[in-house]
């Protein structure tokens, strides 16, 4: 923390805190309200991620990932199956393309309705909270009577999925689609523009476009800072360069580029982008095609090593994966966008008070399961 000095105060914030959006302790150094130094503690939530991975088969990860952006977890089982896929040189159907698709954007949409949510409860705004939690539950319905599960799904497997879709899956989706899509309306108007979140999001934890590069972030909230770049349009993977959508980026309508609002903002766009993936994913789903056709009956990469990365809800999740010719990965990395996230706190907080600190930390939406591993 550096030398305390004068009336200056060293405090803990969390790892048991509500406000820290998981087991993280944030030592802070305060003078009266004003904080002038952060420093993030980790760890709190370690359970040997990648080294696990070393003593288990490929197949095994799986779950495993699901474990690491818990609020995400589709999206992680998609970023791990490309990779090995990509390092076994496996090709599968347009069902299975097209399915993933559908079931990554549903979840970006539940992960960013529990974000902005819960940032509202950050401040103090409740209702908005309960009506986005509602919303998610429509769509962990959706994934439960996919594959039986609601919050860790084993859904994506190396070579296809798990289950096909069951019957009456596609009108439920375009059922939740039509009452959705009014309700994003609603949700800009109850909170985007409520005097008292705009006061305490705008114009506070300004990221400008350089320090979001330097510090690596990704995601929404590197396009918040008004850097358009999503791996989907940019780098794209599966069959995305097949779907016509927009990348929202901050533009300071409430306040400054880059500013706690607009990172709220930009999830809230990307929601409705989501909705227009899913919708052309479902109408160009091809009737045809065995989700299991192009599984492999024993999972042993060649020798050799890859990197591959998505855009999960919070950002560029990369795996970097090195095969020994065995059933076992040899060495498995994760790229945390998350981590990244964090990395940038103490650079755009310092200096605001400790109500404030809060908000930009809630702005950012980092999943300790993911920094930690």
């Amino acid at each position: 923390m550096g030398v305390v000095h004068g009336q200056e105060m060293v405090l803990n914030i969390g790892p048991q805190h509500p406000a820290t959006h998981g087991v993280l302790r944030l030592q802070v150094k305060t003078d009266g309200e004003v904080i002038s130094e952060i420093t993030p503690y980790l760890g709190y939530l370690h359970r040997c991620f990648e080294k696990h991975c070393e003593n288990v088969t490929y197949e095994q990860v799986i779950p495993f990932t699901d474990r690491c952006d818990y609020l995400a977890s589709m999206t992680m089982n998609f970023g791990y199956v490309v990779a090995v896929e990509k390092l076994m040189d496996i090709k599968v159907n347009d069902r299975v393309q097209h399915i993933r698709v559908i079931m990554a954007e549903l979840q970006r949409i539940a992960s960013h309705l529990l974000a902005t949510g819960v940032f509202g409860l950050d401040l103090g705004a409740f209702t908005p909270f309960l009506h986005m939690l509602r919303d998610r539950e429509r769509i962990i319905d959706l994934f439960e009577m996919t594959c039986g599960a609601r919050l860790l799904y084993n859904y994506m497997w190396v070579g296809g999925l798990s289950h096909d879709l069951p019957k009456g899956f596609v009108e439920a989706t375009l059922n939740f689609l039509d009452y959705f899509e009014p309700k994003i309306d609603e949700f800009e108007n109850l909170l985007g523009h409520n005097k008292i979140f705009v006061e305490r999001t705008a114009d506070i934890g300004i990221m400008p476009a350089e320090v979001a590069i330097n510090f690596g972030v990704t995601g929404p909230n590197l396009r918040a800072s008004g850097i358009k770049w999503d791996l989907r349009k940019d780098d794209p993977y599966s069959i995305y360069d097949k779907f016509d959508f927009d990348i929202p980026v901050g533009q300071g309508i409430k306040g400054t580029i880059g500013d706690s609002w607009d990172r709220f903002y930009v999830r809230l766009q990307e929601i409705r982008e989501s909705v227009k993936i899913v919708r052309q994913a479902i109408d160009q789903l091809p009737k045809d095609g065995d989700v299991h056709q192009s599984m492999p009956k024993k999972i042993r990469p060649p020798k050799g090593s890859i990197y591959s990365r998505t855009e999960s809800p919070r950002g560029d999740l990369g795996y970097y994966i090195e095969s020994d010719g065995s059933d076992t990965p040899s060495r498995l990395k994760m790229r945390s966008p998350a981590f990244t996230a964090l990395g940038v706190l103490d650079e755009i907080a310092g200096g605001w008070l400790m109500s404030d600190v809060l908000a930009i930390l809630g702005s950012l939406d980092i999943v300790l399961g993911e920094i930690d591993r």
